[in-house]
């Protein structure tokens, strides 16, 4: 099956099956600033704003959980500059927003090996997902320094390392053991997953868990999207007939 493009988007349904755990590759920051000839640091600030609506608006609806593709392992390719920035957003977002998560119950979760940032930043989030660790409301993932390739990777050294030692069996290597040590191995299975600013890729993001994910490429630039494209984007998925691999 293709996967959807833009035009599958349609003026949301009253009612619609709802995905319990929703990633999103936000993308079309940087060309969201060269539509309005300003500078790259301005398209990431405004993408920081759609990430305050687009989650509100997902706990609205009741999404169970929502992935977010931040920093991907690749990003420390970009200038220097704008990573600095791009930390400096995330430090921004963390202090104006962590006591609304705390409020609104929301357990935030990173992924990812975000330890190779400063110390100071990896203090910041330890004591960010530490305050809202015991809230028993919707999940927040955030994806930092992320990159599915090094996952998988990981988690096949350390099946490696256990029958190495005895602690299981070759024949024990199944997909629920590899499933439970990655790094999303506590969020729900991945229903929905998309992309915006119409790129048809998945940049290393998420790929064993979108194995039966559905797919949706979006043309609207990150910046611009809000709770009625997320609304759209979920009466697409409930437009979906799942049948994972049966009739």
């Amino acid at each position: 099956m293709k996967p959807a493009a833009a035009t599958d988007l349609a003026p949301a349904a009253a009612t619609v099956a709802l995905p319990r755990h929703v990633a999103i590759i936000m993308d079309g920051n940087g060309r969201w600033a060269k539509k309005r000839h300003l500078p790259r640091l301005a398209g990431h600030k405004m993408g920081v704003e759609a990430v305050r609506k687009v989650t509100r608006a997902g706990r609205a609806m009741g999404i169970e959980a929502m992935t977010l593709y931040a920093f991907s392992s690749e990003n420390w390719r970009r200038p220097e500059e704008e990573v600095g920035d791009l930390m400096g957003l995330l430090r921004h977002f963390i202090r104006s927003d962590l006591d609304e998560l705390v409020r609104e119950n929301v357990r935030l979760r990173v992924i990812g090996d975000y330890r190779r940032f400063s110390p100071d930043l990896v203090a910041m989030i330890d004591d960010a997902t530490g305050r809202t660790s015991a809230n028993t409301g919707p999940l927040l993932a955030i994806a930092l320094n992320y990159g599915s390739q090094a996952e998988l990777a990981g988690v096949a050294q350390e099946l490696a390392r256990r029958v190495r030692d005895g602690a299981m069996a070759i024949e024990d290597i199944d997909t629920q053991a590899i499933e439970n040590l990655l790094d999303t191995h506590d969020l729900p299975p991945l229903d929905l997953l998309i992309r915006t600013s119409g790129e048809q890729r998945l940049s290393n993001f998420l790929l064993w868990q979108a194995a039966y994910a559905e797919l949706l490429f979006v043309d609207t630039l990150w910046p611009d999207f809000d709770a009625e494209t997320l609304s759209q984007a979920i009466a697409a998925f409930g437009r979906r007939q799942r049948r994972f691999g049966g009739l």
